[in-house]
Formats: C-alpha cells, structure tokens, sequence
C-alpha cells in the first residue's frame, strides 16, 4: 500500500517498541519489572494513526 514516510516512520517506531524487556532490565530492577506492559499484538490492538 501506499503509505507516506511519517506514516511509515510511526510504523517503524511502533515495530521496534513492541518487543519484550531484556532480561538484564530484570536484574537491575530486582525483578520489580517483569514484562513489557504496552506490548501490542496486531489483530488485538490498532495503534490509531
């Protein structure tokens, strides 16, 4: 589809975001932290843009 480059570039931030915390984050926080609470699964959730 065509789509124009800040409508790509949203996309792509959203991409890169909706990934799980590393687990160093985890040990640092003392495992206060556990998951990444605004994962986003595609079908589920629109990102509104």
């Amino acid at each position: 589809s065509h789509k124009t480059f800040r409508t790509k570039q949203k996309l792509a931030k959203a991409q890169k975001a909706n990934r799980p915390i590393p687990q160093w984050i985890r040990l640092r926080t003392n495992n206060t932290i556990r998951y990444n609470a605004k994962r986003r699964h595609w079908r589920k959730t629109r990102l509104g843009i």
